[in-house]
């Protein structure tokens, strides 16, 4: 069983480190959707730490706006800015992209050429929910080819303190953990348009 951590919102010199030490600690990899203009020289340093330990870094566009309201160019300008801060970073391009809010339109699936992915979420940007509760709703959806919709935003203590209650029990429960795209290598699936992907085994 496979199963891909994934965190919202990065990066951050404050809780981005906080989960990359836990990952660390676990010899494991997930992925992160960054949001452009939270990229400044000390904030990089922590998506280049992500990398160097073998997780991913996708687009999960530049302001974190509704773009379901914006324009088609509005739509390629948030995407192509995204794209090109990571491409400077790492020297790759990002193959996938998470809607903000998963606010997604026709239009958008019409100029992004990349994977629309969503996850299984458990609320993890409400304040109120706490860690317990968090990392209860991870576990109780948790299932072969799923990706886990978390946030890295600056200050989700919470989630870092969840982390240490879900990765230990999913590892006695036997998955995996790899990054997105080695969520669909492993499973010999490749991703269609048109489809807000939560598991890789996902129909349209």
């Amino acid at each position: 069983m496979r199963i891909a951590l994934s965190f919202d919102d990065g990066p951050n010199t404050v809780t981005t480190p906080q989960v990359l030490d836990i990952l660390e600690e676990e010899g494991i990899r997930a992925s992160f959707f960054l949001i452009a203009d939270n990229i400044n020289p000390e904030s990089a340093k922590q998506a280049l730490r992500a990398r160097a330990m073998g997780c991913d870094l996708e687009n999960h566009s530049r302001t974190h706006g509704h773009m379901s309201g914006m324009t088609a160019e509005q739509i390629r300008e948030e995407v192509r800015f995204c794209t090109e801060r990571i491409e400077e970073l790492t020297g790759e391009t990002p193959k996938f992209f998470r809607p903000p809010y998963i606010d997604v339109s026709p239009v958008m699936h019409e100029v992004i050429d990349l994977t629309f992915i969503c996850g299984a979420g458990c609320e993890d940007w409400v304040p109120e929910v706490p860690a317990e509760e968090r990392a209860k709703r991870v576990l109780a959806q948790a299932e072969d080819g799923q990706i886990v919709l978390l946030h890295d935003s600056a200050g989700n203590s919470a989630t870092v303190e969840a982390l240490r209650t879900i990765i230990p029990e999913l590892k006695r429960r036997g998955f995996e953990f790899v990054t997105v795209p080695e969520l669909f290598e492993k499973a010999g699936v490749t991703p269609a348009r048109g489809i807000v992907y939560t598991s890789v085994y996902q129909k349209a």
